[in-house]
């Protein structure tokens, strides 16, 4: 790695040529509600912006600040945007601006944006925002032609600022801008809203209580719904899926039926803009007074309000506004006059650039379905993520009568194996009752493969798996050995208990469990059973999954350990921190923890450094402390290299840096596999692990009757996310793609993310754009 030349703000690296900079000019503002990841957005496109060779300029105040102009549009320099990742709200400001409405407005924004040059506008904001700036960049070389008329600006100004590029990045908790899987900021108000939901849990059991919590969403439904399969709420109220007819009596009915199973509490959620099939809204107060006069149940209403919107943002909201405000300028210096307004999204794993008006419209066409009660097109328009959630939802908060179960006659086990990781539980209350559901009778294997020789396997109900989501660790408790020895004991286990599919929660020890019973089936036919594994590990080590349960929770740790670090260090000027992360072999972790909390290294094994490489980036750090920014912060996969330890790179950093900055080190260790699962690892453990117990349904539903064994590839698999879709890969074939003397998968999506870590730290990086530079279609949200 090598240090940017400071002094020039033309200095880009020789790969990243055609996208110069150089005479450029961006202006970068934040409009509407502000949501928790817009600052690490504006410090992406400053930082990326002059290292390409661009002027970057504040809008301060949004829209408001680019009619005044004056003062509020300032030049942005390096260190401006130092110590603004982990700051929640937005640092430029946000306003309303009815003069941006007229034309007038308008032409006075023109005016202050063509008097110092700048032709590209980077937006972040919602709809209302970013349709603002495509009427603006429509109307613009209208506008500078009555500028010139007016003697404003002069006739070359005309010329040499003849078009506008506009890209925008939406920023708004409520994630209700259709073509994105996220939204900057919905992430972070999910972790507020989980936050104040387990609180409210512990003080509803003490009491036997009933809560009702108003979430914010006033036409859309996500926090909602999400918050609620976190959760596991007993009633969700959405604007887009109101409640049939007769909500009151089967909502009553189902809390008097959760209380008589020994619940001691329930949780209704409800969207602001909650609504009943005739529109009319259902309020938190309504809820409350049916609770207590039909069921006589002690209740409470909790309104959250602008707490969701505050706070610092999450890991995965600074991971996601980096890459976007990256993207974004990059999309902005390709721009040609004939290039249509985009906005910047995100799919699956993927930056995507998006027609923005076509996005607004499919925005537009879910309010306008809501309006005219077409409801269950709203939800389709939403698209097949927030189907897939209600869906989900409503197989995993509502059971029916056993009688009216269609029973399979099929026994299903759940086992969770290797280390624990946050979210396991989440997991394995999803299989359970979605199991159920499917007429299965399901079992839990306690203590990995060891108790499930040891035959400690039991019958697991419904109600047994009750308040699980927010559950650490892992319940059925869990261990690293492999069943290699015990297959003997194993296999006569399965057919003592007549398992007919297994469906195994772990890690990389998982995988190759799996690959064990692949094996064996030869010699037992006993394993000649479907069987899947879902991949949780904090790790995220597992191939056949860019991600895994419990790695976003130990990312957020990582991030919420290194702000409070670099919070010490503001006290202590010229301080460098060594941290060391989890992830055996695998340096996400490092990497992704080193982007979400701004750090200027992360040592991993993936990309091998060498002695110059370090004393480079003492170098590096040495000239950072002459600048306003006085701390420094590294970080370091556990098992990088078996030389460079911890203590030796900490070592090296002290003598190198006396007289310049102190240094100090600090090992996460397990901290990392702790603590409460975040939003992400409950909600995506519990989709993930549903649809797991679907292919196992299906499979055994194809069989039913035949006799039949399962001996095929396609019958023992992996289920991950990779890129945009949910796959299920069959073992055989995931080891060509493996590599198992160090654990991890061959090839690792992430480290494409790796250059933009850098960048971020002033650091020149190869910038690998092939997935940039297409404008794609417009389609439904994706799957998970």
């Amino acid at each position: 790695m090598s240090d940017l030349d400071s002094s020039s703000s033309s200095a880009y690296p020789k790969y990243l040529e055609h996208l110069s900079g150089d005479g450029k000019a961006i202006g970068v503002l934040t409009s509407g509600g502000d949501a928790q990841g817009m600052n690490a957005a504006v410090r992406a496109v400053v930082r990326m912006g002059i290292y390409t060779g661009a002027k970057v300029y504040f809008i301060y105040e949004g829209y408001q600040g680019l009619v005044d102009g004056g003062s509020n549009i300032v030049e942005a320099k390096w260190d401006c945007v130092s110590s603004i990742l982990q700051v929640g709200g937005t640092i430029i400001g946000s306003a309303r601006c009815k003069a941006f409405h007229s034309r007038e407005g308008r032409l006075k924004a023109a005016c202050n944006l063509a008097r110092l040059g700048i032709t590209n506008l980077c937006v972040i904001g919602g709809d209302g925002s970013l349709t603002g700036a495509n009427l603006f960049r429509k109307e613009w070389s209208g506008l500078l032609e009555e500028l010139a008329r007016n003697g404003d600006i002069d006739n070359d100004a005309v010329q040499k600022y003849s078009y506008l590029n506009v890209v925008g990045m939406v920023g708004s908790i409520d994630n209700d801008f259709c073509g994105t899987d996220m939204t900057i900021g919905t992430d972070s108000a999910l972790h507020r809203i989980i936050e104040v939901v387990d609180a409210i849990m512990t003080t509803a059991q003490s009491h036997q209580r009933t809560f009702v919590l108003e979430v914010m969403g006033r036409h859309c439904g996500y926090l909602a719904l999400v918050s609620a399969l976190a959760c596991g709420a007993d009633w969700v109220f959405l604007p887009e899926s109101p409640p049939e007819e007769d909500w009151e009596e089967n909502m009553c009915l189902k809390l008097s039926e959760n209380r008589a199973r020994k619940k001691r509490l329930n949780i209704i959620i409800v969207s602001e803009g909650a609504i009943d099939m005739q529109n009319k809204p259902i309020t938190s107060e309504k809820i409350k007074e049916l609770v207590v006069k039909n069921l006589g149940f002690d209740t409470r209403v909790t309104i959250l309000g602008h707490v969701q919107r505050g706070g610092t943002p999450s890991a995965f909201d600074r991971i996601l506004a980096s890459r976007m405000g990256v993207e974004a300028v990059i999309a902005l210096l390709e721009a040609t006059p004939e290039t249509p307004a985009c906005v910047v999204s995100l799919r699956g794993n993927q930056a995507v650039r998006l027609p923005l008006m076509e996005c607004v419209q499919m925005t537009q066409d879910v309010q306008k379905a809501m309006d005219e009660r077409r409801f269950k097109e709203a939800v389709k328009l939403r698209g097949r993520r927030f189907e897939g959630n209600l869906n989900t939802y409503k197989r995993l908060a509502i059971k029916l009568p056993d009688e009216k179960i269609v029973k399979s006659n099929c026994n299903v086990a759940v086992i969770n194996v290797g280390a624990p990781a946050a979210g396991m539980n989440a997991a394995v209350r999803s299989a359970v009752r979605v199991g159920i559901a499917d007429g299965h009778k399901m079992f839990a294997i306690y203590d990995g493969f060891e108790g499930f020789a040891n035959g400690q396997i039991k019958e697991i109900g419904w109600a047994d798996v009750g308040g699980w989501t927010g559950q650490g660790g892992s319940i059925l408790g869990t261990k690293r050995t492999l069943p290699g020895k015990y297959l003997e004991k194993i296999a006569e286990q399965m057919h003592s208990h007549s398992i007919n599919a297994l469906l195994i929660i772990g890690g990389f020890e998982a995988y190759l469990g799996l690959l064990e019973l692949a094996a064996a089936r030869e010699k037992h036919e006993a394993f000649c059973v479907p069987m899947v594994m879902v991949p949780a590990t904090v790790s995220n080590n597992v191939p056949g999954s860019d991600f895994s349960i419990g790695a976003d929770t130990a990312l957020n740790t990582i991030t919420d350990t290194c702000d409070r670090i670099k919070q010490s260090a503001s006290g202590t000027k010229r301080r460098v921190f060594i941290i060391e992360t989890m992830g055996g072999y695998c340096g996400y972790l490092a990497n992704m923890g080193g982007l979400a909390a701004g750090a200027d290294a992360a040592y991993i094994f993936e990309e091998p450094f060498d002695i110059g490489d370090l004393q480079s980036n003492v170098v590096h750090l040495t000239e950072k402390m002459k600048t306003s920014i006085q701390r420094g912060l590294v970080l370091r996969n556990e098992s990088c290299n078996v030389n460079y330890t911890t203590d030796f790179i900490y070592q090296l950093y002290s003598e190198e840096g006396k007289g310049v900055f102190d240094c100090r080190k600090n090992v996460l260790g397990h901290m990392q596999q702790g603590g409460a699962p975040s939003p992400f690892d409950r909600n995506f453990g519990t989709k993930i692990s549903a649809k797991a117990m679907e292919w196992i349904s299906a499979k055994l539903k194809g069989s039913q009757g035949t006799g039949k064994k399962f001996v095929s590839d396609d019958s023992i698999c992996v289920l991950g996310i990779c890129k945009r879709d949910l796959l299920f890969q069959p073992v055989a074939e995931l080891k060509k793609v493996t590599d198992f003397e160090h654990r991890i998968p061959k090839v690792q999506w992430w480290l494409k993310l790796r250059p933009i870590m850098k960048i971020l730290a002033k650091y020149e990086a190869s910038y690998d754009m092939s997935d940039s530079g297409k404008l794609e279609p417009l389609q439904h949200h994706g799957e998970l």
